[in-house]
């Protein structure tokens, strides 16, 4: 644990790619090989499960550190994050051991089936053998709860340099459903493993967002234009007679989507299909509202296959004949992918997702402008020669997305955040005008800036009229504009609507609350984007 405590610091005291970059290097190069593949399955988000409950880890923790729970309970919010409130309060550990990461990952995969008196006396002994970094990384552990900021393009990189392996080939070895309780270091990552890649997706080309005018990409003709969909974006793979469907937050979604198993029919082995997940109906695909009945259903019920049927929307062809196609020219990709999408019957569970036509970036913009009326968040703009790279790159893919929808808001509530804005007020719930009354509708996280966080923090101190656990209601006074993607019908909601990602786009310190919308005016949003 000594060796990964030392490595969390190297990486979370410092800003620095190259540093982060160099430290995981030389920890791939030195550390035993079952502790570099817990760590790459740790920064990859495949954690352990949680193998005790929080109250109980907070009672503990108190007790070890010999105060009130009550005060533990009130340092809490304040640190924000339960590892590192235990970590702190904890006295100086009493013995030293030299066990490895994967000695106490093992460990806690084994304490759920260990009756409570049991875990507890393994977590205080463990406690009393770590040092306090050691402490909080083994709290991460224990609560299931790992995050840490090492993007996969980073531990690529990484990886690349400690292997001297090409970054690309690195990247898509990570992909896949690759278990580290069962793989060896040089199965995932030296060696070739035929077993594993007949499920494994290519790493997605993900496309920044176009701040510029369109017409600094230079002449139309060089560019292929298609909507973007609200969807789920999606890998399907047809490799040994089989299929598996990726998302592209490397999430196995073979089951949830049975429809697509039909693929099989009518697409050839060895070929893999980019695209959107979508929910489709006369003909077309349906707005998000359909799609989301079926996110988060492992298993799904035959009425609801039927009214809310699901596709592979199609864009981009990267493997055919058992052959990658990365690098090959987008228009050759996409000429032979409208070949094989022109091969399939009506009634096939993938389509060709098609482009849109324009002359001009004049008469493309003018099209954009349509895209909700598609079912689309906007247009994606990608150079006809381009190959399919690695994550987000600048140069030939853009995603020209639409203005979102905004409504203006009053602030009712507040909440303090977690890490490093655990002082701060950063949480809000927002409501709008029905007739006297103010509805609750929908609440924000991000949006504004820290110096705009410090400023509300304070007033919400100096205005809190009751407190409700961490949530603390306020005086009705400040209003806040509301960006969001979408909106919807819900009968979880008091106002009887849901947003798609909404968030803060602008303090409104020019608007009285007397000036915020009304819950009229979101239902008239609901009847024309609902």
């Amino acid at each position: 644990m000594k060796r990964f405590a030392a490595l969390f610091n190297a990486i979370d005291q410092s800003t620095k790619t190259t540093v982060k970059v160099a430290a995981l290097a030389e920890y791939f190069q030195e550390a035993p090989e079952e502790d570099r593949i817990w760590t790459i399955a740790i920064f990859s988000g495949r954690r352990p499960k949680r193998a005790v409950n929080t109250t109980r880890l907070r009672e503990w923790g108190a007790e070890v550190a010999g105060i009130p729970l009550w005060l533990f309970e009130e340092a809490y919010p304040i640190v924000g994050d339960l590892a590192e409130t235990i970590a702190l309060v904890l006295p100086a550990p009493d013995t030293e051991t030299d066990h490895g990461l994967t000695h106490w990952i093992n460990a806690l995969r084994d304490l759920s089936q260990v009756e409570e008196p049991g875990r507890k006396a393994f977590v205080l002994d463990a406690w009393a053998s770590l040092d306090p970094t050691q402490r909080f990384l083994f709290n991460k552990l224990l609560t299931g709860g790992f995050r840490i900021g090492v993007s996969q393009k980073l531990m690529t990189r990484a990886l690349a340099s400690a292997t001297d392996k090409d970054e690309a080939e690195m990247a898509h070895r990570l992909m896949g459903d690759w278990d580290p309780a069962t793989t060896t270091w040089s199965h995932l990552i030296l060696e070739d493993d035929p077993a594993a890649n007949a499920s494994r997706p290519y790493p997605f080309y993900l496309a920044y967002a176009l701040e510029d005018e369109p017409q600094k990409l230079g002449k139309p003709t060089d560019w292929q234009a298609e909507w973007k969909w609200d969807g789920i974006r999606g890998q399907l793979i047809l490799r040994d007679g089989k299929h598996f469907v990726w998302s592209r937050g490397e999430e196995l979604m073979t089951d949830r989507f049975p429809e697509l198993a039909r693929a099989r029919d009518f697409i050839p082995d060895g070929t893999v299909l980019d695209g959107e997940l979508l929910a489709w109906g006369d003909g077309a695909p349906q707005n998000f509202n359909a799609l989301q009945k079926r996110i988060g259903r492992k298993t799904v019920p035959k009425k609801l296959l039927s009214e809310a049927p699901v596709i592979l929307y199609a864009y981009d062809l990267l493997e055919w004949g058992g052959a990658d196609l990365r690098q090959t020219p987008l228009q050759d990709r996409r000429a032979t992918l409208e070949t094989l999408c022109a091969s399939l019957p009506d009634d096939a569970p993938v389509r060709l997702s098609p482009t849109v036509p324009f002359d001009s970036w004049d008469t493309l913009a003018q099209t954009r402008t349509a895209a909700r009326d598609a079912q689309a968040e906007g247009l994606m703009l990608k150079r006809s020669d381009s190959p399919y790279l690695t994550g987000r790159k600048k140069g030939d893919w853009w995603k020209w997305k639409l203005d979102p929808l905004t409504i203006d808001a009053v602030m009712i509530y507040a909440q303090s955040g977690h890490g490093r804005r655990a002082n701060l007020f950063t949480d809000f719930t927002f409501a709008v005008w029905n007739g006297n009354d103010l509805v609750p509708f929908t609440k924000g996280y991000s949006g504004l800036t820290d110096e705009e966080f410090r400023k509300i923090t304070a007033w919400v101190k100096k205005n809190t009229q009751q407190r409700f656990g961490p949530v603390r209601q306020v005086t009705p006074h400040h209003v806040f504009e509301i960006a969001f993607e979408g909106i919807q019908a819900s009968s979880r909601h008091k106002s009887g609507v849901a947003l798609r990602f909404p968030r803060m786009s602008r303090w409104r310190h020019d608007k009285p609350v007397q000036e915020a919308n009304s819950l009229e005016d979101l239902n008239e949003m609901l009847k024309t984007y609902g």
